[in-house]
């Protein structure tokens, strides 16, 4: 279950969490947060959401099977969810992302929904059809440390990088993001079939 440790799943599961997450196409409404005078604690959120992730992601495999379902079944559907949050990152259209609320900022929504999102949730237990357990691990533990850089530094972000990098950055992994849903598609669609002819 758990494998060895392997850098190409550990970067593949690396830009796949990271697209999903989307923390640079979340730098606006972290800024609006600050602007409304909302403390944002980095720590606090990071840690909630990092919880958040590793207890859907072991309870949920438990929850699959209480329903009958493989990973494999899960990861075709969690793919649509990809594909459907590729689009809205290349067409700038909100589909499933929640809209924020100003109770506890640090929580909600940075927590839930921005940084452990319905998407990113889903995206996390689908990978365990594709990759072993330590090298999704690995790649969420990464996330987390760039998303807790990118809130202890968020407006010195906006300064350098500038609104345009981002917007740009954001339709780049939006476009690498719906080739993985059609190959996460195409590969695990291959193992529902030949489960269903048995």
């Amino acid at each position: 279950m758990w494998g060895g440790i392997n850098f190409v799943e550990i970067l593949s599961a690396f830009v796949i969490m990271f697209a999903i997450i989307d923390v640079t196409g979340s730098i606006p409404i972290f800024l609006n947060i600050k602007k409304q005078n909302q403390e944002i604690k980095a720590w606090q959120s990071c840690l909630i959401a990092l919880l958040l992730f590793l207890l859907f992601y072991f309870a949920g495999d438990a929850l699959l099977k209480l329903f009958g379902v493989d990973t494999a079944s899960f990861a075709v559907a969690g793919s649509f969810v990809i594909f459907i949050l590729a689009l809205e990152m290349i067409l700038g259209r909100e589909i499933i992302k929640n809209d924020q609320t100003k109770s506890g900022a640090s929580i909600v929504p940075i927590a839930f929904p921005l940084i452990a999102g319905p998407g990113a949730l889903t995206t996390l237990l689908s990978l365990r059809a594709e990759y072993a357990v330590i090298n999704i691990m690995i790649a969420l533990l990464l996330n987390m440390l760039i998303v807790y850089v990118v809130l202890i530094s968020v407006e010195k972000i906006e300064k350098v990088v500038g609104e345009n990098v981002i917007y740009i950055f954001r339709k780049f992994f939006g476009v690498i993001l719906l080739a993985i849903a059609v190959k996460m598609f195409a590969s695990n669609l291959a193992i529902v079939v030949a489960n269903l002819s048995n």
